[in-house]
Order: C-alpha cells, then sequence, then structure tokens
C-alpha cells in the first residue's frame, strides 16, 4: 500500500532592492508500507512412481506432522501397498522428513480423508473402504465409512467398517470432549447401521464411544436429491456444527435456492438439528469446510459458481466463498475470492490474529489471483476478522497442484498439504505422477515502513530573479 503526497515550499528573501523567491519543491513519494507475507520454508513431494493425494495434515504435538491420503504406489517412499489403492498416512518431523509411513488397507480401493492426533498421543482416522480383506474387516457392502484408530508409532489398535449394504463414506472425523468420536460423511444406506434414508444420499453422523462403538447416529437430508456432509466440529455448547452441499428442497432442508447449495447444520449434543441453512445461488455452491469461530458464529470455506442468491462479489466459474454466520446461522457477512476462470476453496483455519486463513486451488491469472505459475496452483489467502484479504500467495509449478488442508502452526507460520504434479517452479522432487504435496511456510513478518528517496528540485534553473 502507497500513499504519496506533494510539497510545495516559499522561501522569500530581498536582494539589491528586488524580491526574489526562490521556489522549492519537494516531491515525496511517500511511506511505502510491505505487508508482512510468509515466504516458502520448505516442501516435500513424497509418493511413488503412480498417484498419491494428501487430504488432510495436522502438527502434532512433536512439531512434527501426521498426514493422511491416497496412494497407488508401491515404490519410493510407499512400502506396504495392500492394491487398488490404500490409504497412506505419513509422519513428518518437524522440517517434512518422514518418520514412518503406512499403507493400510486390502485388496480393493481405500481412500483416507481426515486425521487428527488424539489426546493419548495416538492418531484417529477416517475415509472410506471398498475391501473385506488385509487390514479392513466387517465391510457391510459396496463402500463403507472406515474408522481406524492407531497409536503413537502407526499401529492399528482398532478399526471400525461403518455402513449399511449402500454406498457410504467418512469425510471427516473429530475426537470430542467425552474421548470418543463425531464422524460426517454421507450415506445412501437403509440397513446395517444406517436407521434412516431419506432418499439418495444422506448427511449421515455417528458418535463413536473411544472404543469405536456406535452411540449414535443420525440421516439429515431429503427425498428431492443427495446431501453430503464434508466437515464436522464439536462446538463449544457440546453441539456440533456441519457442512456440506444439498440438492433436495424438501425434507429437513429449507431455503434452498437451486441445483447445490452450501448446508450448514447445527446439531446440539445429542445429534437433534437446531437449525440448519441452505446458502447459495441459482448455479452449484459447495460448503467444504467450517469451525467455529472465536469471536463468535461460525466461519465456512467451500466455493460459489452462482452470480446471484447469497452470492455477491462473483468473479465467474468458480469462486473461493468464505460466509461468517451468527450464531443463529445469519450471515453476517460474505466473501468471494478468485479471477475468470475456475477457483475452488477446500480449507480455512481461524489464525491467532482473529482473523482466517483459507486454501485451495486456482485456474485464475487474474482478479484477486496473482503469480499463478502454471495451469494450476495452489492458492493461499489471508484474511482479516472482516474477511478483507491481506495477503494472496499462488505456489506450484507449470502443471496442476491442489491444497485440501492448511493450518497455523506453532511458530506462527503455516502448513499445507495437498497434491502436485509438477517438477519445477516451487516443486520439486516429484517421483512421478502426482504426489503428496507438503508446504510449509514462514511465520509473517511484522509490516515495514519506508520513506521513499526525495526529489529536490529548483525552477527554473538557472534562475535570474525569481
Amino acid at each position: 500500500m502507497r500513499s504519496q503526497s506533494r510539497g510545495f515550499l516559499f522561501f522569500g528573501d530581498k536582494v539589491t532592492g528586488m524580491k526574489t523567491f526562490l521556489i522549492v519543491l519537494l516531491f515525496f513519494n511517500g511511506l511505502v508500507v510491505v505487508s508482512g507475507q510468509p515466504t516458502l520454508q520448505w516442501q516435500k513431494s513424497l509418493g511413488g512412481t503412480l498417484s498419491e493425494t494428501a487430504a488432510s495434515i495436522q502438527q502434532t504435538n512433536d512439531d512434527g506432522f501426521i498426514v493422511a491420503g491416497f496412494t497407488l504406489s508401491n515404490n519410493g517412499d510407499v512400502s506396504g501397498y495392500h492394491g487398488g489403492g490404500d490409504w497412506w498416512i505419513t509422519k513428518l518431523d518437524p522440517l517434512g522428513g518422514v518418520q514412518w509411513q503406512r499403507a493400510l488397507g486390502g485388496t480393493s480401493t481405500e481412500s483416507a480423508f481426515s486425521v487428527q492426533q488424539t489426546k493419548e498421543g495416538g492418531y484417529i482416522l477416517a475415509g472410506r473402504t471398498h475391501s473385506n480383506d488385509g487390514n479392513v474387516s466387517g465391510n457391510h457392502g459396496e463402500w463403507d465409512c472406515w474408522v481406524v484408530k492407531l497409536n503413537s508409532i502407526g499401529s492399528i489398535e482398532w478399526q471400525k467398517t461403518l455402513g449399511g449394504s449402500g454406498n457410504d463414506e467418512a469425510y471427516s472425523i473429530q475426537q470430542t470432549f467425552d474421548g470418543g468420536y463425531i464422524v460426517a460423511g454421507k450415506s445412501e444406506s437403509t440397513d446395517g447401521d444406517v436407521s434412516e434414508n431419506h432418499g439418495y444420499t444422506d448427511f449421515w453422523i455417528v458418535k463413536l464411544n473411544f472404543e469405536g462403538s456406535i452411540e449414535w447416529e443420525k440421516s439429515f437430508g431429503g427425498a428431492t436429491g443427495g446431501e453430503s456432509a464434508y466437515c464436522v466440529r464439536q462446538t463449544h455448547d457440546g453441539g456440533y456444527i456441519l457442512a456440506g452441499e444439498t440438492q433436495s428442497t424438501d425434507g429437513d432442508v429449507t431455503g434452498q435456492h437451486g441445483n447445490d447449495d452450501c448446508w450448514i447444520v447445527k446439531l446440539d449434543s445429542a445429534g437433534v438439528i437446531k437449525w440448519q441453512r441452505a446458502l447459495g445461488g441459482i448455479a452449484s455452491d459447495r460448503g467444504w469446510g467450517i469451525q467455529q469461530a472465536t469471536g463468535g458464529g461460525y466461519i465456512m470455506i467451500g466455493y460459489a459458481g452462482s452470480p446471484d442468491g447469497d452470492v455477491t462479489g462473483w468473479h465467474g466459474l468458480y469462486d473461493y466463498w468464505v460466509v461468517k454466520l451468527s450464531e443463529e446461522g445469519e450471515i453476517q457477512w460474505q466473501k468471494t475470492f478468485g479471477g475468470s476462470e475456475d477457483d475452488w476453496g477446500r480449507a480455512i483455519h481461524q489464525t491467532f490474529d482473529g482473523g482466517f486463513v483459507v486454501a485451495g486451488t486456482t485456474r485464475s491469472t487474474d482478479g484477486d489471483v496473482l503469480g499463478n505459475d502454471g495451469y494450476q496452483d495452489v492458492w493461499i489467502v489471508k484474511m482479516d476478522s472482516s474477511g478483507e484479504i491481506l495477503w494472496q500467495k499462488t505456489l506450484g509449478g507449470t502443471s496442476a497442484e491442489v491444497a485440501n488442508s492448511i493450518l497455523q502452526t506453532r511458530d506462527g507460520g503455516y502448513i499445507i498439504a495437498g497434491e502436485s504434479y509438477s517438477n519445477d517452479g516451487d516443486v520439486s522432487g516429484n517421483h512421478g505422477g502426482k504426489d503428496f504435496w507438503i508446504v510449509k511456510l514462514s511465520p509473517e513478518s511484522s509490516p515495514t515502513t519506508t520513506i521513499a528517496a526525495q526529489t529536490l528540485e529548483i525552477y527554473p534553473n538557472p534562475a535570474t530573479q525569481t
């Protein structure tokens, strides 16, 4: 940000009875404030010669990181592969070095979407499985939600397959205040562990105890379309906040705008709906991440394809969409970020200063997006508490990169996890195909203020009397 001013100083004097004016023009370029944008500290491409995607990352108690995702490889950094596509879990040290890794699954396909370190130092993970062998037992049919508890060195303590004879998938898990777990995803089943279905797929929410046994489960949705819950977080009152998408106009869903809407649902501690909000416009809008804000209410990240309804400031195609809700679910403010191409917001995290950082991917080279390195870059946007952009950063190479998870680290920097196809630009060490891509950004430096050079002019030069 630059402010510019010009000063005019007039000095008068008498010389040999004649008044002479010396006009001194001082041109001040003003004060230049340089934003404290973070820099890339290190990056790691992890994987094998086929395909890997990192879906979730968390900082661990030892200042390292735990990463969960998907692999098709059985070489390079990956060992123990079962076939068909496995969960891949990597434990990193504070500089991104691999301390241990685990490929988990069976002979069919598995994908991990969420990981968290637990209070006792182990790890809880959620995703989906199509297998019923290897590490997987108890599959009900088709896709099942798969929840796995690991100890601190990555050995399985227990695993649970949850679902019915239809397709059921888990996208988010969190340890709850009582030491159990809350799981969110989608279900199209009407049997097995699933007691109700409204039609197509529903939000499916499962409360587990410490040992992984079901305490309660709930399905939410409508009959006219499908629903998927992508994020769940326990709230201060012991209830839960959910974010995802809905296509329904009936059942538990009211206020739908058309096509897909973001759907936000607030539950009490027993899983009963306190309120719900369908957010969006006439086109396709989706909620990906949500958390309770420290100043009250909730902050959501997703993407908006609509130019109307609840969406204002749309740039074109898909934009990042950040919505701040009150405790009762009313919109306090909303922001669209992006350019004329596709921009998909995937993760949000409240920062120590009360602002927010969001991550996803961009194909734009205009609008709010600066510095795109190629076809598709990771895009990081830092906002203040009112949603105004403080800085933005694109990361990647000449191919495609995606960020799926971001959080602020204890040193004030940021850690990002996703995938990369590149081996140039910001990316090095690619193993082939797409890799886990882990990026550590430095803490933000304090904004600096400098005084630009000043120019002194005397006019006219040479002068006679004036």
